[in-house]
């Protein structure tokens, strides 16, 4: 993409100086998360989206309103519950007496970046609205679909403390989401930093939003172009499809996988831990993707769309065990 096509709000400096600001404004605002802050801003560059779970209070809200208000994009929050209607998210045909015909009234997945709190507590008609909205970038509504913003981005929290009243999300959903990503509680020391920050903010001293030139929706497909004319050598290529490969094959690689996995990742993992790859490189102004990029990504690609047998799961065997063993075996580049 030639420079003309990139708007002026970042001219004067490159879009990976524009993303290295964003990155550090985003840790200046949302404490002892860095993983969670980098693998949102892979996400974001890759078009994909994220389930983040963990327990309450660990900034997740803060998070991603705090990336939409440095993008200078829309954000909306939804807090699922049980009684939910896919209309709660898509919006529904409004009757107008006035002019004796019916308008469409946009719902909230309208907005560029939204936060699905609490997303296993939705029925499944919510789910399979959302679902679509996900897929296909579109929501239909009766006999009509209408798109939705070139740039966005679904982050849904699950909290592993609680299950009363919630709906386990079916396969085809959680593999609609590029990252699966845990989330834990800081530390001491920044647990005190935390209480500092909410300090200033609760006396109005903490100016945070100024600090940097919110990025456009415009810059960021613009830097999705970049990160897809990244160099992936074909080593690194089939680095990738064998490890997608030992989950389907897993007899071909290790005793324990082919125990433990009565399901393997789609070819979906496989696109997302390219570009998810590519996305880390980029952020990392390397014009090259490394093992290391994929060996970082492949928990958070994989958590969700690994299925274990009954046995191994009695045996207290986890996906992390299996990804662990996948490292171990496949050879890398």
């Amino acid at each position: 993409m030639n420079e003309s096509a990139i708007p002026e709000v970042i001219h004067s400096r490159s879009l990976q100086q524009a993303m290295g600001e964003l990155r550090q404004y985003l840790q200046r605002e949302i404490l002892g998360q860095e993983t969670l802050i980098e693998r949102m801003l892979i996400a974001l560059l890759a078009d994909g989206h994220m389930l983040v779970e963990g327990p309450p209070g660990l900034a997740k809200t803060r998070a991603i309103k705090t990336l939409a208000r440095g993008l200078r994009g829309s954000f909306q929050r939804l807090q699922f519950t049980p009684d939910m209607l896919p209309s709660d998210l898509t919006g529904s045909d409004i009757y107008r007496p006035e002019t004796g015909s019916f308008a469409f009234q946009r719902g909230p997945l309208f907005h560029q970046m939204i936060l699905a709190d609490e997303i296993n507590r939705a029925p499944a008609k919510v789910q399979s609205a959302l679902l679509e909205a996900m897929a296909e970038r579109q929501v239909s509504v009766g006999n009509a679909t209408y798109p939705l913003p070139a740039m966005f981005m679904v982050m849904a929290t699950q909290n592993p403390l609680e299950h009363e009243g919630t709906y386990p999300l079916p396969e085809a959903q959680l593999d609609r989401f590029m990252l699966h990503v845990l989330v834990d509680y800081p530390d001491r020391a920044t647990t005190r930093l935390i209480m500092a920050l909410a300090r200033q903010e609760a006396m109005n001293t903490h100016v945070g939003a100024e600090m940097i030139q919110p990025l456009t929706s415009d810059n960021i497909l613009a830097a999705r172009q970049e990160v897809l004319h990244l160099t992936l050598v074909p080593s690194i290529e089939e680095y990738i499809a064998a490890l997608i490969d030992a989950t389907h094959r897993p007899a071909a690689y290790s005793a324990s996988l082919t125990s433990w996995l009565r399901w393997g990742a789609s070819p979906r993992a496989a696109l997302a831990l390219e570009r998810g790859a590519r996305a880390r490189a980029w952020l990392q102004h390397r014009d090259y993707v490394s093992p290391e990029d994929v060996q970082a990504l492949l928990p958070d690609v994989l958590r969700h769309r690994l299925l274990l047998d009954y046995s191994a799961q009695a045996q207290g065997i986890t996906t992390a065990d299996c990804i662990r063993e996948l490292l171990s075996k496949v050879p890398a580049p």
